[in-house]
């Protein structure tokens, strides 16, 4: 079974569906801190004047975990959210009824970042036709060190070969994985041009960009044209 673990984001880039679309479980890394002005409450959209991010506000302190950071709803930012999406793809020719449907979601007002961040995720996947089983790193009883843990996790949910985002290669030990008997592998992102509003194509946007412009076809251009990097083969029986 190969298993890719990763923080959740917010309305992530095709290549976070694409990681997911890789393997046959992915889990949610969100008992870990949480990290103010990452990807975890914020991605970019395109517009006509450029690039945009749409921001979550989330209440945190040093120590609050992923799944604890609360969001804050006295700003209005669904609002703003809905109408910068609104106007920059108001001429896209599959906003609707994907957008009505993303709204819908902001409007339950999750409590978490992660509680609407895994939700708006599972959605996409439903959109992209991803299969791949979801479950949340709390609720694997594992614990350790940012270079044990992932490894121990494996070890939990029956992995064969894990897939790691290429951010993890700095405290990934590939003779850790050797001894546990887990294939490892990096994640490769190399993607071709789909149909976009705005000028120039720009690559690193929320996938919402790509249903929106593409709509049923997105699937097609999903899909990275480079073969991860393989460290240690999987063992097969």
């Amino acid at each position: 079974m190969r298993v890719a673990m990763s923080q959740s984001n917010y309305i992530p880039w095709r290549g976070y569906f694409d990681f997911i679309d890789d393997v046959d479980l992915f889990i949610f890394y969100d008992d870990v801190n949480y990290s103010h002005r990452t990807w975890r409450n914020r991605n970019k959209v395109k517009t006509a004047t450029g690039l945009v991010w749409l921001s979550v506000p989330v209440i945190h302190g040093r120590d609050t975990l992923i799944q604890e950071a609360r969001i804050s709803y006295e700003g209005r930012w669904i609002d703003k959210h809905v109408r910068q999406l609104s106007f920059a793809y108001r001429e896209a020719p599959f906003l609707q009824p994907c957008l009505a449907e993303f709204v819908a979601l902001l409007e339950r007002r999750f409590e978490t970042i992660s509680q609407l961040n895994v939700a708006v995720c599972r959605w996409l996947m439903g959109k992209l036709g991803i299969a791949t089983r979801t479950m949340m790193s709390s609720e694997v009883k594992a614990t350790g060190d940012k270079y044990d843990r992932p490894i121990r996790i494996l070890r939990e949910v029956g992995a064969t070969a894990y897939v790691s985002g290429p951010t993890a290669r700095p405290y990934t030990d590939v003779d850790k994985f050797r001894a546990a008997g887990i294939g490892l592998e990096f994640k490769s992102y190399g993607y071709g041009e789909y149909p976009q509003l705005h000028g120039a194509f720009a690559s690193a946007v929320s996938v919402l960009d790509l249903l929106f412009n593409t709509g049923p076809c997105a699937r097609e251009h999903l899909k990275s044209k480079l073969p991860n990097e393989v460290l240690v083969e999987a063992v097969t029986s």
